[in-house]
């Protein structure tokens, strides 16, 4: 009985030795123990010492929690440290757990409730990775304590921070010196084609673009020296070193990485270029079919020459979507939550900022397949009259007589009324263009006429056929109404004509001395309100 508390005493002495605050030594005991009080918490708390992970815990061991296991052992490395006893380092089972020791001494005591079963750690794991970064710690915090160790590091690293200095300044100058050389052989070349190819390769900004391609090659050299010196300084001394090697490591398993995914892509590349090529093809073949219709070298009953070219780009534009949706599984990093998630995002953009777009697109459609304007058109959509320029996606453009460029949205050109003076006024059928004045009853209606007619006649831009006609449009309480049909040459030179032809009516009134009543009146004046003829060229008017 004695000798089995004895055993116990010992024991339990060990374990205080570990999670009390003060450093305690005891020596491992090999016989059976009493059992272990540990109690898993919530809150885990790593032990770094002299910069060097060394294990997490995650229990409380004898009512010590994590911050206290971490602190009595932080401490009991100093005093080892200081003592400059840092081998041998051993890992011994003791009841449900197992100690790590320093030359004899227990420095961790670790349990199963310190593992991490998710992540696929072990017990015996743990303790050996404790073990050796243990080691590898003490190893390092007593190197730090040897002066002539930290002078020859320091040596070291200042030599090689001043020949990364001089290799970039040389880099640098190589750069300027290979751009110089490369902007003299291209002037060189286009030089020998005069004055406008110097200028044709100055627009092409090509020079610039090597500029670029050049200062980027260099700026990644200049990078990766950076990087590997950084790395190299990091690693001379014990306290940095683990941030080196976790720059070193980063690298190459960043390299690493790229190349293996960069390999595991290439079958799906290869599938992607197929639907690209495929899809290319396709897309030149309906092209072209749809541009023969387009031009009248091809004939189909379902596609008008008018509707071809937005064919034609629909087609294409669906083309290529479908061609995105069969390539898109075989992208590298499709199904990555970052390519998820652009897609989510990309695809709320389109719903919620697209609704104004989509009308304006569907829009677009409808007057292209409805063919109720075409380009070269002469129109009237709302108060705007022009020549149409451009039927778009989204708008409608119209150069008006007076050389201004309107743009319409298409959801306006669908909700106007539009009239197309072009579609038969330009044809041999003619198209009838109206202008009314107002003449008293006591103007022969049939005198009336003639001198209408008489105007038409004598105005320029004017045809033939259909003849022009005079209407009696409307008999109102002062005056007749008459309204003159005219078919115009050009429609785009409608307000030129009209001007000309209403001129021409006020002449032939004149010298025939019948009042023209517009604007209205209520009581016959004195006098008919007409221009002599001798009166037509007063100053400063000029005779034409």
């Amino acid at each position: 009985m004695r000798r089995a508390a004895r055993v116990g005493a010992a024991a339990l002495a060990t374990i205080l030795a570990v999670a009390a605050p003060a450093a305690a030594q005891a020596r491992v005991a090999a016989q059976p123990t009493p059992a272990l009080d540990v109690e898993r918490v919530d809150q885990s708390l790593p032990l770094v010492y002299f910069n060097r992970p060394i294990v997490v815990f995650r229990s409380r061991l004898f009512g010590r929690s994590p911050s206290d296991r971490a602190t009595a052992a932080h401490r009991l490395l100093d005093d080892l440290v200081e003592a400059h006893t840092i081998e041998p380092v051993e890992a011994r089972p003791f009841s449900s757990g197992i100690i790590i020791s320093v030359a004899s001494r227990a420095v961790l005591l670790l349990t199963d409730a310190d593992v991490d079963p998710l992540s696929g750690e072990t017990l015996d794991g743990v303790t050996a990775k404790a073990a050796a970064q243990t080691r590898l710690a003490l190893t390092e915090a007593l190197e730090a304590r040897a002066p002539g160790r930290l002078l020859r590091s320091a040596g070291l690293a200042a030599v090689t921070v001043v020949l990364a200095a001089v290799a970039l300044r040389l880099l640098r100058r190589l750069r300027r010196r290979l751009t110089v050389a490369l902007v003299v052989a291209a002037e060189r070349k286009f030089g020998r084609g005069g004055s406008a190819a110097r200028e044709a390769l100055q627009a092409s900004r090509s020079l610039g673009l090597q500029r670029y391609v050049v200062s980027g090659t260099f700026g990644v050299i200049d990078l990766i020296i950076v990087y590997g010196v950084t790395t190299f300084v990091l690693r001379q001394f014990p306290y940095s070193r683990p941030w080196g090697e976790s720059m070193s490591g980063f690298l190459l398993t960043t390299a690493e990485s790229l190349t293996l995914s960069a390999l595991r892509a290439v079958p799906g590349l290869f599938i992607v270029a197929i639907v690209l090529v495929a899809t290319r093809v396709l897309v030149r073949i309906v092209s072209a079919w749809l541009l023969a219709v387009e031009q009248g070298r091809a004939e189909t009953a379902w596609i008008h020459p008018e509707t071809a070219q937005p064919t034609r780009r629909l087609a294409t534009a669906i083309l290529w979507a479908f061609a995105a949706v069969v390539a898109y599984p075989y992208l590298p990093g499709s199904g990555s939550d970052a390519f998820k998630g652009v897609s989510v995002f990309l695809g709320l953009l389109v719903t919620f900022g697209s609704s104004g777009l989509v009308n304006q697109v569907m829009s677009g459609f409808v007057i292209m397949y409805s063919r109720s304007v075409r380009v070269g058109d002469f129109v009237r959509i709302g108060d705007v009259e022009g020549t149409v320029e451009k039927l778009g996606v989204l708008s409608t453009k119209i150069k008006t007589p007076w050389s201004e460029d309107v743009t319409i949205p298409n959801a306006v050109v669908v909700g106007q009324t539009t009239i197309d003076y072009s579609r038969t006024g330009d044809t041999a059928a003619g198209l009838y263009t109206p202008t009314s004045v107002t003449i008293g009853y006591d103007a022969p209606w049939r005198q009336v006429h003639a001198l209408l007619l008489q105007a038409a006649a004598r105005t320029s831009g004017l045809r033939a056929e259909p003849a022009p006609t005079v209407l009696q449009s409307g008999l109102e309480d002062f005056y007749v109404r008459y309204t003159l049909l005219v078919s115009l040459d050009r429609q785009s030179a409608r307000p030129f004509t009209l001007a000309a032809l209403h001129a021409n009516i006020q002449d032939a009134f004149n010298e025939a001395g019948v009042q023209i009543m517009s604007p209205n009146y209520m009581v016959d004046p004195a006098a008919p309100k007409v221009v002599p003829k001798e009166r037509w060229f007063t100053a400063p008017s000029v005779k034409t």
